[in-house]
């Protein structure tokens, strides 16, 4: 999103957009929305200042299932910034030990690309359609070969078609768009993407280097096309691509990719509770020595990519754990020093499932009664129907592990899979959730723990 595109983002307003999809926690939204319209603050001030001003990462605080993964994601979606989630207890894994932390600056840039290629792509789609239209009429009425004219003649003259060739390629124009010719048949030439059978020797970080190092060798070797016979609709599809990939000036993407990577990219490293070291030895010292390689990419530093160097200077960081067992001053003071937000997110009772099974845009009783509806089923929540379910949630997230809406998921899977599955032979259309269906359905599953801690 561009900094004018900001302007009507004010933090009030982003907090109403995210209640459209998560419930409660609103002092996490406040905070994550001051942090959006810092961005366009920023964009706002003299040279000398914007670039001495840096985002004030967040780290968000609360037991799983509470809302902390999707608040980050719908900022970034309202946002329309580049954004990525990683998990920080990867870098933990045999052969990563934090030294390839800049991966997660890679990956942020390769979807910034895609993103403003897509972008420029659809404003040059309305070209790119009209071209793709006339190379598919070639393709199902060639030109005729121009009539040498007998006498004197300039060589230079323009071939101009034949006024009955032009009548004809119209008429089939109309029954193209009309999809009258869907059903026919053309030989088309397409850019051949199997991939060359290149391996390297497996190991930490070595992913990458074979994957640039298949697309070293693919830009090198002249890409080989291949004639394929398809369907006419097909056939539009793949010359658009091709009219779309032609227009597009991919250099002018690289640099608008990479301008708003380091201006409005946005991180969530998810868990970064499992890499807090408490006794600095064993085990902990291989997560202080993540912390260590994350540090620099948090606080500001330039990272080579295969599109350039990328600084991380204004890159938001959020990150997000449980914290059960270790603290945020478990951390390093360094990075702790990175983070200076933090929000505790509180867990959720009755009147948030209630709310979350009935309120936000994609509530769970919306989606099953849209999912049913396509095989015809009137599916319907009464009020008590809805409180019995966030009870059963609640009283099983007490009893086991608390793994806040996740566990709605399961409850309303478990209710609902008979109907799920004899939908599309039933000749009962209706069906009525209230509370003595809820209970008739869940209750000797609630009550019998050891079979609970299998199934709920």
């Amino acid at each position: 999103m561009l900094a004018q595109d900001y302007e009507n983002l004010v933090p009030r307003k982003i907090v109403e957009e995210l209640d459209r999809y998560v419930v409660g926690q609103e002092e996490a939204k406040r905070m994550v929305a001051i942090a959006l319209r810092n961005r366009w603050r920023r964009q706002r001030l003299p040279d000398e200042l914007r670039d001495e001003v840096s985002p004030k990462n967040i780290i968000m605080i609360g037991p799983t299932g509470v809302g902390k993964t999707e608040i980050a994601r719908r900022l970034a979606k309202l946002s329309g910034a580049p954004f990525i989630k990683v998990e920080a207890s990867k870098y933990t894994e045999v052969g990563y030990v934090g030294r390839d932390v800049e991966s997660m600056i890679r990956d942020l840039v390769d979807l910034s690309v895609t993103m403003v290629k897509a972008q420029h792509a659809e404003q040059h789609r309305e070209k790119a359609d009209a071209l793709a239209e006339e190379r598919l009429l070639d393709l199902l009425l060639p030109p005729a070969p121009a009539k040498v004219p007998t006498g004197i003649y300039s060589e230079g003259a323009p071939v101009v078609p034949s006024e009955s060739y032009e009548q004809s390629r119209e008429k089939l124009r109309k029954k193209l768009r009309d999809g009258a010719l869907n059903d026919r048949s053309v030989e088309v030439d397409v850019k051949d993407r199997t991939t060359s059978q290149i391996g390297v020797i497996s190991g930490a970080g070595m992913e990458e280097i074979e994957m640039n190092l298949r697309e070293m060798l693919g830009n090198i070797m002249p890409g080989k096309k291949k004639s394929r016979r398809v369907k006419v609709p097909e056939a539009l599809s793949l010359l658009k691509q091709e009219e779309v990939q032609k227009l597009v000036d991919v250099e002018e993407a690289v640099r608008e990719a990479i301008h708003r990577t380091e201006n409005s990219g946005i991180i969530f490293i998810d868990e970064i509770d499992k890499i807090a070291s408490r006794e600095g030895h064993g085990p902990d010292v291989s997560r202080a020595g993540v912390q260590r390689d994350l540090l620099p990419i948090v606080e500001g530093s330039t990272v080579n990519t295969k599109y350039g160097m990328v600084k991380t200077d204004h890159i938001l960081f959020i990150a997000a754990g449980a914290f059960h067992i270790a603290k945020p001053s478990d951390l390093i003071p360094e990075l702790q020093g990175r983070f200076p937000i933090r929000v505790e997110l509180t867990s959720l009772g009755k009147e948030d499932f209630i709310r979350i099974l009935t309120e936000p845009q994609n509530a769970l009783s919306r989606q099953y009664i849209a999912l049913l509806a396509t095989d015809g089923i009137d599916l319907q929540f009464t009020q008590d129907g809805i409180a019995e379910i966030a009870e059963m949630g609640v009283r099983v997230n007490d009893q086991m592990e608390n793994i806040g809406t996740r566990r709605l998921f399961t409850i309303m899977e478990r209710l609902l899979d008979t109907v799920l599955f004899e939908a599309p032979e039933c000749s009962e259309k209706k069906l009525i959730v209230d509370a003595p269906y809820v209970r008739s359905r869940m209750q000797n599953l609630i009550e019998d723990q050891d079979l609970r801690k299998y199934i709920l």
